[in-house]
């Protein structure tokens, strides 16, 4: 491996390499859709992980297919790294700068193409909002399901490169599940489809390897996604309870129940206090931990799952359940939960939220581990989870002014991480890995299957010039890991998943 340039040439080569690039991207996009002055490029220099920051070398803001196609072949010409980029809301560093690369901006692709609700489909451009899609399809009776809590400004190109969720994702699924057909652009420019809307497609079936794939394939431009009808009446149980082992036995009993509610979500008693403080949503500050249940249907399915949900969460120690009055209360529990991030940055000049994903029984055992992560690296870290399918949203506050809290939340974050596969579980459920996880990588998967994972990037990007640098540590990072384990002295080198 080669040497890092003395800072004085990197400089050289950076001014070199960008004023290359904006004299060829001027001659495919107006000045006004080309920014390269330090000023203008700050607002890209990170997504929603903020610890993690880089100018990129030039950002592009293309206005239509063409010109993006042009942008990417004349990037693959020069072997410039293109990282595209839509609302920067992501929370993993995905949309992250390269420093000698272009970011491609999508923010203007932000069109409804078609909308069929016969079909219950909406075809829209990869820059329009989630929450976007629902308002457009509500004169029908329709909506877009997955519903992150960033859904108000989070773009369908981001949710389709995440692969997204949401509080109600338990009952309606991910992004892969809603999501029919997506079209773009390879890395050379050449246009490229995956999936269809109709039953099924001509050639391989790839619609689910381009989901999640976190702009490593693909510059996804336009998405076909499945609407559904709004539910007749829906309601919300907010439950406590005044032990963590409770609330956890008790997700994994409505499970059990045979209940699929339309959203289980569970908050600990930090996090409630933090929320309640900032949106007044009504939750119960005395509980150690409460659980939010929602059913949806017709009136009759409702009742009759309310009433197995309130048996089956009274058994399991509840000691309140309180069930939406109305519409309004109902919102009003659920804006509580939407708020948690927001709500959590009132409190901390940062905050680094992780997303690994567990079994539904071992919730109270991370969650307990997690306050003595707290003690051992002298953070606090406020919880909040997608219960249901025991996707977890820690939220670990420092502050980054300080680089020995930057580093010793990545310790922390690192372990909760590793706990979680320690626990059957995996590093991350809808954030992606980004640059945030690349570490944790390779604790979860071997090297064999890590090349498997290069060997499909290979197969949509030679040139390895989508996103690099990203969801896929090199050999090297993962040895340096390992030795990072056994000067941590969280697990003697031998025992280290996978090594």
């Amino acid at each position: 491996m080669n040497a890092p340039l003395p800072a004085a040439a990197d400089a050289g080569e950076r001014s070199r390499r960008q004023a290359e690039v904006v004299a060829a991207l001027a001659q495919l996009l107006p000045a006004h859709a080309l920014l390269w002055h330090a000023e203008d490029t700050v607002p890209y220099e990170c997504d929603g992980l903020t610890a993690y920051r880089e100018q990129p070398l030039v950002v592009a803001l293309p206005e239509t297919e063409a010109q993006v196609a042009a942008v990417l072949r004349e990037c693959h010409r020069l072997n410039v790294p293109v990282v595209a980029r839509g609302a920067g809301t992501g929370l993993s560093g995905g949309a992250l700068p390269n420093r000698l690369g272009v970011t491609l901006s999508l923010a203007k692709f932000n069109r409804i193409v078609r909308l069929d609700p016969y079909a219950r489909t909406a075809t829209v451009q990869c820059g329009v909002r989630n929450l976007a899609i629902s308002e457009a399809a509500a004169p029908f009776g329709l909506y877009y399901a997955p519903d992150p809590s960033s859904q108000i400004a989070c773009t369908i190109g981001g949710n389709v490169a995440e692969n997204s969720g949401g509080v109600h994702c338990l009952k309606y699924g991910l992004t892969l599940h809603n999501v029919l057909r997506v079209r773009g652009y390879t890395v050379s420019g050449e246009a490229v489809e995956f999936g269809s809307e109709a039953l099924d497609c001509a050639g391989l079936d790839l619609l689910a390897v381009v989901v999640g794939s976190e702009g490593m394939l693909a510059v996804t431009l336009e998405v076909t996604v499945k609407l559904v009808p709004k539910p007749q009446l829906a309601r919300c149980i907010m439950a406590s309870f005044d032990d963590i082992r409770k609330a956890g036995d008790a997700v994994a009993n409505v499970i059990a129940a045979g209940i699929i509610p339309a959203g289980l979500e569970m908050m600990d008693k930090p996090m409630t206090a933090a929320v309640e403080d900032y949106v007044h949503a009504g939750y119960d500050l005395d509980a150690v931990a409460i659980l939010l249940c929602e059913s949806d249907g017709t009136a009759e399915e409702v009742a009759e799952e309310i009433g197995r949900m309130e048996a089956v969460l009274a058994g399991s120690g509840a000691t309140r359940i309180e069930v939406s009055a109305d519409e309004a209360q109902r919102l009003k529990f659920w804006s509580g939960r939407k708020n948690a991030f927001p709500a959590t940055g009132r409190l901390s000049p940062d905050y680094m939220c992780m997303d690994s994903t567990i079994p539904r029984k071992r919730l109270s055992d991370l969650l307990l581990a997690i306050q003595g992560m707290e003690q051992k690296y002298g953070l606090r870290c406020l919880n909040v989870f997608h219960a249901g399918d025991g996707n977890l949203h820690p939220l670990i506050m420092f502050d980054a002014n300080d680089p020995d809290q930057l580093h010793r939340c990545e310790l922390f974050g690192a372990d909760i991480l590793e706990s979680s596969v320690a626990m059957g579980g995996t590093i991350s459920g809808e954030h992606g890995v980004g640059v945030e996880k690349l570490a944790a990588m390779c604790v979860q998967f071997s090297p064999a299957e890590q090349e498997q994972m290069r060997a499909l990037k290979r197969a949509f990007d030679p040139s390895g010039l989508l996103n690099p640098g990203k969801v896929i540590p090199t050999l090297v990072r993962c040895a340096e890991y390992g030795k990072m384990h056994v000067r941590r002295g969280l697990l003697p080198f031998a025992d280290i998943p996978r090594f």
